[in-house]
């Protein structure tokens, strides 16, 4: 039986101007003191510019219609579906700034359904 080691799922979400400042903000400190971005959030940026931040899971909680993240601020969900499936592990937001904007997902370790001793 084979297992994916991790799936990575894209977030419909809401773009609030708080939310954008809360992202500029974050950026700003990262670029003056990199050592000021709260412990669990990673900030990054490519060569052509395109900044991202990698959320482990102690600095985000997912509730329904909403996330939180520690230092940025809540991001809208629209929609009921949950985000993982249930007994998932290792999750992680990344947080994308790419040309067409903000691109939200989740990267998380499905959880492993063993059959054993089944006759």
């Amino acid at each position: 039986m084979s297992h994916a080691k991790s799936r990575e799922v894209v977030l419909a979400i809401t773009v609030t101007a708080d939310l954008v400042k809360g992202l500029d903000a974050m950026r700003d400190a990262w670029r003056r003191d990199p050592h000021s971005v709260p412990r669990g959030l990673t900030c990054s940026e490519s060569k052509e510019g395109h900044f991202a931040i990698v959320a482990a899971e102690s600095v985000f909680t997912v509730i329904p219609g909403a996330c939180v993240i520690k230092g940025i601020g809540a991001v809208e969900l629209p929609g009921s579906e949950p985000v993982f499936e249930p007994g998932a592990s290792s999750k992680t937001l990344l947080l994308r700034d790419t040309p067409e904007g903000w691109r939200f997902s989740v990267k998380y370790v499905p959880p492993i359904v063993r059959e054993r001793n089944t006759r």
